[in-house]
């Protein structure tokens, strides 16, 4: 029986000491372009779920009518859109740069099928080890709930924030100012 003791032991101490080698050594991923470890995926959502779920997070207290709508779209195009892009727009440069990527609203899916109350966990509390920043001292409990429902709901979005959502059209191009006329040098004397 000691025996058996003394080597579950030492397999669990080699086990530990192997996986603390694997991250101090290096060998562990560390950059945005590294391929996930084993498991990192599926670990790390179960783990946002299961907080999620135990967090009791309440419904909504605000309606997904157009005017929360329009505030959230504002909202969203002013701090969200960066990473997580625009309707009808190319995915923003940052979004395929980060890990996990970040998530597309307006291509698929985006987060629709989460409920308000997700979507709003996530933005105020930002989500760990993932670029994803916590907006609780950004934005107020109303602005929080607003950008919520606009990405639970971006697949049925009234016109009017659609509108705000659009892309700004890109600056004019400012043409440089005519080069001054130099004098030949017969009218310089």
């Amino acid at each position: 029986m000691r025996a058996f003791v003394a080597g579950l032991l030492v397999g669990v101490l080699l086990l530990v000491g192997g996986v603390y080698y694997y991250f101090v050594s290096g060998m562990a991923p560390a950059a945005a372009a590294d391929p996930p470890m084993p498991y990192e995926k599926k670990l790390a959502n179960k783990t946002l779920d299961a907080h999620i779920q135990n967090a009791n997070v309440p419904p909504p207290p605000i309606q997904a009518n157009e005017e929360n709508l329009l505030a959230g779209a504002k909202i969203y195009k002013e701090q969200c859109a960066m990473c997580h892009g625009l309707p009808n727009q190319p995915p923003p440069a940052i979004a395929n740069s980060m890990f996990p990527d970040a998530t597309l609203m307006f291509k698929g899916k985006g987060v629709t099928d989460d409920p308000a109350s997700v979507n709003y966990w996530k933005a105020a509390n930002g989500i760990r080890l993932s670029g994803m920043p916590s907006f609780k001292g950004t934005l107020t409990d109303t602005q929080l709930w607003q950008a919520a429902q606009l990405v639970t709901h971006a697949n049925e979005l009234p016109d009017s924030a659609m509108k705000v959502l659009a892309a700004e059209p890109p600056p004019a191009a400012m043409t440089p100012a005519p080069a001054p006329a130099k004098a030949s040098p017969s009218k310089q004397k």
